[in-house]
This record gives C-alpha cells, sequence and structure tokens, in this order.
C-alpha cells in the first residue's frame, strides 16, 4: 500500500481493494467470506499477516481465519482469546480512528495474556515510522447501520502484522484499513444473516415435512379408523356442523358423507339425550347417548370430544369419536332389567315396586303444611334449635310444646315435590290417590299339588298378562313372590279403585288352558292408599291387611269363582 508520502494513489491499487471487497460480499458462506477477509488484507492492503477475531456468543474472541503464514496459521487457528483482554487491548495505545495501534514499548505488558499472538524477529527499527516486530495494529469490526461505528456492538477484530513497506501505515494506509474493516463487518453480518436464513429454511423444510407427515398419518388414521370419526365445527353461525367423518361413522348411521355434512350432531341425537350432548360439546369428554340412524332407529355410542384449540382465535374444531356400544348397552339393560323384574312373569319385582313406590314418597305426612314464616323463626328464637330432619317444636297459648312441625329448612327440600294424598273415610269424597291394589291368587296351591309347577308358572304368568292388559298405561304391576301380584294405579278415586279391583278379578277368574286343560283360580284384593309420611313397606302392609280382611269376609268355597 502507498504511503501519505506520496502525493497520488495508483489506480491499479484501487482497482485491487475493490476486488478484494467484492470478493469479500460474494462469499458462499460465512467461512469463505472470514478467509476472504483476512485474505483481502495480506492481497489489497500490503500486510504480511492478518487474522480474524471473531465474537463468539459466550463474548469471547476466536481466531476464526488466517492469512499470510501458514505457520502462524497452524499455531493459533481456532484459539480463544478472552473477551477481558480484547477489550483492554482495544482501550490502550493510539487511537487512528476507530483503529487501534499499540507500539511496542507499551506491547510488551500484554505479552502474557490469553490473546492468541504470533512473534515475529527482526532488527529493531533505525527511523522514526519504521515497523517494529514488536509493534501491533488492530481494526475493530462493528455491526453496520449503527451512526459513529464504534457506538455498535464489536462482532470482531482484525489483527494486522508487518507491512511489506517496511512502514507504520500513513493516512491514506489507516483509512484503508478502517474502511475495510467497516466493509468486512457487513461482509460477515450479511454471511451470518445468510447462513442464519438457510438454517431457517432448512428447519422450516424439515417442520413442513414433518407437519405433513403428521397430517398424512392424522387422514389415514381418520379415514381408516375401525370406529366413527367427526371433525365438527365450534362457534360462529355454523356452531356444531359436521365438516368431516369417515367411512366407520357413515356405516354407523347408515348416511353418505355428503349428507352427513348437512347436519350437526344435534339433529341426529336422540331428543332425551340433547343435554348430554352440549355438556359434551362445551367441555370436551366423554358421554353414552344415542344417535339416529337413516331408518328411524337410534344406536347407542360412546361419543367423546376434544377440542382443537387455535392460538389465536380460541377454540376452533371438535374432534369427535364415536364408538358403537349398542351391544354393551343392551346387555347392561338386560342385566338391569333381570335385576328388577321378575324372571317368571317379567314383571317388576318386589325391590322396583318398592323403589317406585318410595320415589313418590316424601318423609312429611302431606297433611302437614307450613305455617307462618315469622311464627316458626319466632318459635326458634325463644327455644333454640330445630329438632331432628327440621322439625321445630309447635306451641301452645300457655308455651307449652305439644307436638313437632317441620321448620322452614324442612320445607326447602319438598318446595319441588307433588305431595301424594289419600281419600279420607271410607265413602269416596272426590280426593283422587295413589291406590295400591294387593292381589292374593285363591286356589294356587292346589294346582302346584295337582298338576305340578310348570302348570302352575303357566298359571302365573297369565295372571300376569290379564293384570298387565287390565290396568292403564303408566300404572305398575308387580309381583312379590309366589301368587301375590301388586298394582299401584294413581289418580284414582275410592270408587274407582273399588271398580279396578272387581274388573281385574273378573279377569283372572276366567278358565285358563295348560296342557288342554282348563283351570281356574279365583283373587282377593285389598286396596291401600299411599301418603306422603308413610313408607312404601307401611303401604303395602296396610293393603296386604286389607286383602286378608278381604279374603276372610268371602266363604271359602266362593273365592275361586268368586
Amino acid at each position: 500500500m502507498e504511503t501519505e508520502s506520496e502525493p497520488y494513489v495508483r489506480l491499479a491499487t484501487l482497482r485491487q481493494l475493490h476486488q478484494v471487497m467484492a470478493d469479500m460480499n460474494t462469499a458462499r458462506s460465512l467461512a469463505d467470506t472470514l478467509q476472504t477477509v483476512a485474505d483481502g488484507v495480506v492481497t489489497g492492503l500490503g500486510y504480511e499477516i492478518a487474522a480474524v477475531n471473531l465474537v463468539r456468543p459466550d463474548g469471547d474472541l476466536v481466531v476464526a481465519a488466517f492469512a499470510g503464514n501458514s505457520a502462524a496459521e497452524a499455531l493459533i487457528t481456532g484459539r480463544v482469546g478472552s473477551r477481558a483482554s480484547w477489550e483492554r487491548r482495544l482501550s490502550m495505545g493510539e487511537a487512528w480512528g476507530d483503529l487501534r495501534f499499540i507500539p511496542h514499548t507499551e506491547g510488551w505488558v500484554l505479552d502474557d495474556d490469553d490473546v492468541p499472538q504470533w512473534y515475529t524477529d527482526g532488527p529493531p527499527p533505525r527511523f522514526e515510522d519504521e515497523w517494529h516486530p514488536s509493534d501491533r495494529l488492530f481494526a475493530p469490526m462493528y455491526t453496520p447501520g449503527v451512526p459513529g461505528g464504534a457506538c455498535g456492538e464489536l462482532i470482531g477484530v482484525l489483527s494486522v502484522d508487518r507491512p511489506r513497506n517496511g512502514r507504520l501505515p500513513g493516512a491514506w494506509g489507516r483509512e484503508a484499513l478502517q474502511m475495510y474493516a467497516f466493509q468486512a463487518a457487513i461482509a460477515i453480518s450479511n454471511a451470518r444473516l445468510r447462513a442464519n436464513m438457510q438454517r431457517a429454511l432448512v428447519r422450516l423444510e424439515r417442520e413442513q415435512q414433518a407437519l405433513r407427515a403428521s397430517e398424512e398419518s392424522f387422514r389415514q388414521a381418520f379415514e381408516y379408523a375401525p370406529s366413527g370419526m367427526a371433525i365438527a365445527e365450534m362457534g360462529g353461525d355454523q356452531h356444531g356442523r359436521i365438516l368431516r367423518t369417515n367411512d366407520a361413522l357413515c356405516r354407523l348411521l347408515g348416511r353418505p358423507a355428503s349428507a352427513m355434512r348437512r347436519y350437526s350432531f344435534s339433529d341426529l341425537v336422540h331428543p332425551e339425550d340433547i343435554g348430554t350432548l352440549l355438556r359434551t360439546s362445551a367441555e370436551g369428554g366423554r358421554a353414552e347417548l344415542r344417535l339416529g340412524r337413516r331408518d328411524g332407529t337410534y344406536v347407542w355410542v360412546s361419543l367423546r370430544n376434544s377440542v382443537v384449540a387455535d392460538a389465536t382465535d380460541g377454540p376452533r374444531f371438535l374432534l369427535t369419536h364415536v364408538e358403537d356400544i349398542e351391544e354393551r348397552k343392551r346387555r347392561e339393560l338386560q342385566l338391569a332389567h333381570r335385576a328388577s323384574h321378575d324372571s317368571l312373569t317379567g314383571l317388576p319385582n318386589s325391590a322396583e315396586l318398592r323403589a317406585r313406590l318410595s320415589a313418590r314418597l316424601c318423609s312429611r305426612p302431606a297433611s302437614v303444611a307450613p305455617g307462618p314464616v315469622d311464627t316458626l323463626d319466632a318459635a326458634y328464637a325463644q327455644h333454640g334449635e330445630y329438632g331432628e330432619h327440621g322439625l321445630a317444636p309447635a306451641y301452645d297459648a300457655d308455651g307449652h310444646g305439644f307436638d313437632f312441625r317441620p321448620g322452614p329448612e324442612a320445607f326447602d327440600a319438598y318446595d319441588h315435590h307433588v305431595h301424594t294424598v289419600a281419600p279420607q273415610g271410607e265413602t269416596d269424597d272426590g280426593t283422587k290417590g295413589l291406590a295400591v291394589l294387593f292381589c292374593d291368587l285363591d286356589g294356587f296351591k292346589s294346582i302346584n299339588d295337582r298338576f305340578g309347577h310348570n302348570a302352575g308358572d303357566a298359571v302365573l304368568i297369565e295372571v300376569a298378562r290379564r293384570l298387565s292388559s287390565g290396568v292403564r298405561d303408566g300404572d305398575t304391576v308387580a309381583r312379590l313372590g309366589g301368587d301375590e301380584f301388586v298394582v299401584l294405579a294413581d289418580g284414582l278415586g275410592r270408587a274407582d279403585a273399588q271398580d279396578l279391583a272387581v274388573r281385574l278379578r273378573n279377569e283372572i277368574i276366567q278358565p285358563i288352558r295348560v296342557d288342554g286343560r282348563a283351570m281356574r283360580v279365583g283373587a282377593s284384593f285389598g286396596i291401600g292408599w299411599a301418603h306422603c309420611g308413610m313408607t312404601a313397606d307401611e303401604v303395602l302392609k296396610s293393603a296386604d291387611e286389607r286383602m286378608y280382611v278381604e279374603k276372610r269376609s268371602r266363604p271359602k268355597a266362593h273365592r275361586r269363582a268368586g
């Protein structure tokens, strides 16, 4: 490089520097760029040795490229100098603009720090502007685009040594090195950006490949799943609309995929199960309900929902897994039916009868009505806590306790309960109640004794059929066991219940043919009335006692024939 004492700079030198910068900015990778920067200092700026020290992510600087001396390159390339040692170098010596020159008179203090160095031998300088072998010259490289240059982030340092003309660089040489360091910083930043972009593109391509593979896996799992699958929309005007179904769901419901897209699950679900569906759709999770087939029948399914959320817009889709559980439900219903019904006649058994009866009765007598709240509250305030089950003591005019009435909290449990009442007295007073008809067959034991239990079972089955056909829809006919039956008939007056007992008795006494033989049994009925405050056993016992009264009141010879 020409010195500042020369009146002009040769055009060839400028062309050479321009070519070095062009090569630096067209390098294919970060490593090529760094090496081109080091080579450019040697070929374009006239230094015998150059090193590029690059700032690492941890802040220390590593010798990333070297040019001019193969022995030195092998010795120090890849070695690391601490950030503290480099900051010490860049803060001492003479500031030549952004450059930092440390003369040999000061540089001896740096001989033992951890910055990688190459020492050259040579005679001491004879002239004032001659380069000494221990002189050091550094060109810091800062991030581009920052006003003032040095105020930017340090990305590396160019280390140069031994100008070919043996002279300290003049004004032109210093400016050229500073200009070159600035351009090198741009080239390194661009190379890093390209490298980061390439890595990002590779990572993005891999992610896209993984996404495509995942989508294909999901598609195959969705389409070829052995159980039903559907995707439904969430939110907006089309909330719940089915967007996509697989073949298994279409086969299960007997509907083509094109038709399924016209529905939502709420259009297909059994009306009694709509609440279950809405809770499951809103919260996700699992439910068992019935879906309608194309032929109008319903199939029991296990429906499991998963909400597919969008990071920005919230829930977007509902992934629904539909499993056919018709066979399991059928078995469960059969087991439940067996547990609650008589195996011979198919009628509700004793346990089911008591459960249905208990469901109509509450523990508070229907004749007891809530008193004025202020009176009850006053009694509570005067005499303390309410009795057991919310019963408060009632008092006469003299303040003496004589009974217990329900406290206010006891009435809360009955707010929505329709109390069961019973007719009063032996005449029909117009009250409609829950009649309990206790039926005991007359002459049944003799059939078992004469014709065997098979004949007796056939008689019981026929009696059960006649009782069931003789009552209204909604009434209950149950078998307690043996030859005892009970009928629950709600909304009857006393005369209605008596008429029903007569009709049922007349049906039962008709001949029953078993294996070609005509057999007859009689029936005795006792009518009891259920009302709140009674237990199921108390109701049944009352009807049973009345049945025995009725049985004893009729001559034995007339019980069977009526």
